[in-house]
């Protein structure tokens, strides 16, 4: 099969089927900028709850930071209320200018699960397709689509995928992205791009594959073998934004393995950290970037004193000093090609979620807490 240059999503077209997954702490207007500069794709906003926008909490507003040449405004919300939902898709439409925006059904973090949201959501056919057609409703006079992520369902005894795909499609939703694990594995053991591939043959919707994406190569393979409409990836960029610039050059026909010296390494290390600054001010923008250090230098010869030390940086000065220290005509090590990145944990023998969850599977009539600061991405 040939493989597809561009994504459409509704009336959003995206140059490269590639699209950021949202991360918690991670891709702020900063970083989303840092891989926008790499290639062409979809940037999604980090995740904000849509009770937590609505009543205006100010650490939901301020979440909602976007970079000047950031021309496509992209936003993940998480919520479990259809009202609260659809009217925070509509604050997003007609006060910060989105183009896009993804509902999160795909969170495994326990704190989420408990109160019925993120992964443990789609097991409520019915409450799902409510707040899927209140976001539609409120997004479409503004022409904004409106996609959803999930998982494969609970556990392997709870699927939720394809009725999910199915409840997508009739709400009206542009696409659903399949991360190919469920609650229960969270990060850990192998995405089941099987699954994907069942859902991409099953509804008329694009389907976007999440999941083991490490190398441009393995993006490729998955829309080869899945027939899915483009990817997600997240964990595969942490430390390697340069990731974006391979997949733009993959779906372009071309094969491209980007194997930056340390040098460059560094060079990108620099950009990052002076993006943070820009966009929070030197000594918050410097914390931040603490976080990223050990991806940036997963598999480097970097001693362990040099890494404390750029772990405890506090001004670019500082770290400008440090990054001369390194070689930088060392080369790339391959053996981390291919390697997971991130997160990755044990699967969970129990999901944590509220009582009676699973007894029925409509979910019209129960009534879920949801934090203004809950979550992750999924």
């Amino acid at each position: 099969m040939s493989l597809p240059s561009s994504l459409a999503l509704g009336s959003l077209r995206v140059d490269t089927p590639v699209v950021l997954a949202p991360m918690a702490g991670i891709t702020n207007a900063a970083y989303r900028r840092l891989c926008a500069e790499q290639g062409a794709g979809l940037y999604v906003c980090e995740m904000i709850t849509s009770r937590g926008l609505v009543e205006g909490d100010q650490h939901t507003r301020d979440m909602l930071v976007f970079d000047e040449l950031e021309t496509t405004r992209s936003v993940q919300l998480y919520g479990t209320d259809p009202v609260y939902v659809g009217k925070a898709a509509e604050i997003l439409c007609a006060e910060y200018g989105v183009a896009h925006i993804d509902l999160n059904f795909g969170c495994p973090v326990p704190k989420v699960t408990r109160k019925g949201g993120g992964g443990a959501l789609p097991w409520k056919r019915g409450l799902l397709g409510r707040i899927l057609e209140h976001a539609v409703a409120a997004a479409t006079p503004y022409d904004v689509p409106v996609t959803m992520k999930t998982r494969k369902g609970i556990d392997e005894d709870h699927l939720t995928y394809l009725d999910a795909g199915r409840i997508a499609q009739e709400a009206g939703a542009a696409a659903i992205a399949l991360h190919g694990r469920t609650v229960a594995q969270a990060y850990s053991g192998e995405a089941d791009w099987d699954a994907i591939g069942e859902l991409a043959a099953s509804v008329d919707i694009p389907v976007l594959g999440n999941g083991d994406i490490w190398e441009a190569a393995d993006a490729v393979r998955m829309v080869e073998q899945t027939g899915a409409a483009g990817v997600v990836v997240g964990r595969g960029c942490l430390g390697r934004p340069w990731l974006f610039r391979d997949l733009a050059a993959a779906f372009g026909g071309e094969q491209v393995e980007t194997l930056p010296t340390l040098g460059e390494v560094a060079a990108m290390m620099r950009r990052h950290a002076e993006l943070l600054c820009q966009h929070m001010g030197e000594e918050r923008g410097c914390k931040e970037f603490r976080k990223h250090v050990s991806w940036y230098l997963k598999g480097f010869a970097a001693g362990g004193q040099m890494r404390r030390s750029l772990g405890l940086v506090d001004s670019l000065a500082a770290l400008d000093a440090l990054l001369a220290e390194l070689d930088p005509d060392e080369a790339f090590p391959a053996s981390e090609l291919g390697a997971p990145r991130g997160r990755q944990g044990s699967p969970r023998s129990k999901v944590v979620l509220p009582e009676g969850w699973l007894d029925e599977t409509d979910g019209l009539g129960c009534v879920l807490a949801e934090d203004a600061d809950s979550g992750t991405g999924g």
